[in-house]
């Protein structure tokens, strides 16, 4: 093997064992492209130059950033649309019923930017079973300037425009320059971290809505396993996990039943 090939071996063994993401080799040239910025950034000649001191001399700062260099952050406002349909439709309004103190707890458990987050606290504040509920949304993410953006909630005019809509951005954000910021009632509910999923989760609080959308595709068998049982211990007896559209728990933990009518949507069995 090459010295590059063995360098790029070695950031995606980095990544798997930090993150749980796999890249496979077919992705030398996505991490080659992301990870040789990052060197440059960080004062090295080169990408060879980084993955030596990592060999030696590992740092948390200069992992951390590698691993975010490699996480895939492609998101917008109200991805897939009937996931927050079956929210406003079903979910929030069996939840509320169930729930005779008035509180409902939504974790994005991979937030990225932050649009998955704000997009299902506004669902949840258009649901009109909603009224006089309170909502929490706990929005997570490996990568710590997606946690800050999100918690900044600022996004510029073309972020905006990727499925938010006029009468929803104007009803929600206000006008910050040449950006949008969200606005009160949407931050006031909003509490952002650092989570890596793949490690004991700090969550202290039972959640009624995980929405682990569009995660476990980049994990390999064992770590998706782990994650969904990790996602058992966190979640209400009574509540609902949401995977992305080709994800499912077929396979992987029998202790998950899917329901009717709601393609990706999971109970505790």
């Amino acid at each position: 093997m090459t010295e590059l090939s063995l360098d790029l071996t070695f950031l995606r063994d980095l990544v798997r064992r930090e993150s749980g993401i796999v890249l496979e080799s077919g992705k030398d040239y996505l991490v080659s492209s992301r990870v040789t910025p990052v060197a440059h950034d960080l004062g090295y000649r080169g990408l060879s130059d980084l993955v030596r001191d990592l060999r030696h001399h590992p740092a948390a700062r200069t992992t951390s950033r590698v691993v975010e260099a490699l996480t895939t952050n492609e998101t917008l406002w109200f991805r897939d649309l009937e996931p927050f349909a079956a929210l406003r439709r079903v979910i929030l309004p069996e939840l509320v019923r169930a729930r005779p103190a008035r509180r409902v707890r939504l974790w994005s458990a991979a937030c990225s930017s932050g649009q998955e987050p704000y997009s299902a606290l506004m669902t949840a504040f258009e649901t009109p079973d909603m009224m006089g509920i309170a909502v929490q949304m706990l929005a997570t993410d490996l990568s710590a300037a997606m946690v800050e953006r999100t918690r900044e909630g600022r996004y510029s005019r073309v972020e905006v425009a990727r499925g938010l809509g006029r009468e929803r951005l104007m009803r929600w954000f206000v006008a910050d320059g040449e950006h949008w910021r969200a606005g009160p009632e949407l931050t006031a509910a909003l509490s952002a971290k650092v989570v890596n999923l793949t490690r004991p989760l700090p969550v202290a609080e039972q959640q009624d809505v995980i929405l682990l959308r569009n995660v476990l595709i980049y994990f390999d068998v064992e770590t998706k396993r782990e994650v969904l049982r990790r996602m058992r211990r966190v979640l209400a007896p009574d509540g609902y996990l949401m995977l992305g559209a080709t994800e499912s728990t077929v396979g992987l933990d029998d202790a998950w039943r899917p329901v009717a009518g709601l393609p990706g949507v999971y109970r505790p069995g």
